[in-house]
């Protein structure tokens, strides 16, 4: 009896372990979602808020075209927390219309029909 306990146990644990590695690596809102990518030409429309206390925030909006990786093109937007660096190449995620998240790659990360077609467009 206390053999079984103790193996259920160890399971229990162990799957909690593993639960919580994932939710810290992952990230949840990219699951599903369709890549594209862009390169930042410009900055962001600075636009301001007021948070629920008070505060005055700042953050950038972005409407842009991207590419995925067959070359397919897709117009969106989002904002940014911050203005994003000139230049920069960005994998953006979207469900249906919405952007869930994006990341910083490198140039050599993009895909090649993608990395075609931003050069083609100046973007």
């Amino acid at each position: 009896m206390k053999k079984g306990l103790l193996i259920g146990t160890g399971i229990i644990l162990v799957a909690l372990i593993g639960f919580i590695v994932f939710i810290q690596n992952v990230n949840i809102n990219r699951i599903g979602a369709d890549s594209y990518y862009v390169q930042i030409q410009d900055s962001g429309k600075e636009i301001e808020g007021k948070s629920d206390s008070g505060e005055i925030y700042t953050h950038y909006e972005y409407t842009m075209t991207g590419f995925d990786k067959d070359g397919k093109e897709k117009a969106f937007t989002f904002t940014a927390q911050k203005d994003l660096r000139k230049q920069a190449y960005l994998q953006v995620y979207l469900k249906g219309d919405e952007v869930k998240s994006y990341q910083e790659v490198q140039a050599n990360e993009l895909p090649e029909k993608a990395k075609q077609k931003l050069e083609e467009n100046g973007e």
